[in-house]
């Protein structure tokens, strides 16, 4: 006597959502932003100071971005699917 296991699950089901991969992707672009601010602020000549890299956004914008854009993927992948 063999039981029949019934799957509710079909085979091309994913893991999340559509709107939860739209919100993911929205994460990792602020997250790239985030990147992108941090950029620069070198010296061509190492034997000359450039206090560029302690500016506003290097310091404090870039890494507050950074924290939005992975607070953004916590809620993309804690969001329920909608049936």
């Amino acid at each position: 006597m063999s039981k029949k296991i019934s799957d509710t699950t079909k085979p091309n089901d994913f893991a999340f959502g559509k709107e939860n991969y739209v919100i993911m992707i929205i994460g990792l672009i602020v997250i790239i932003i985030g990147n992108l601010l941090m950029i620069g602020g070198g010296s061509d000549d190492p034997n000359v100071f450039n206090p560029e890299i302690f500016s506003f956004r290097r310091i404090t914008l870039a890494p507050i971005v950074i924290l939005l854009g992975f607070t953004i993927e916590i809620i993309a992948i804690m969001r329920k699917p909608k049936d």
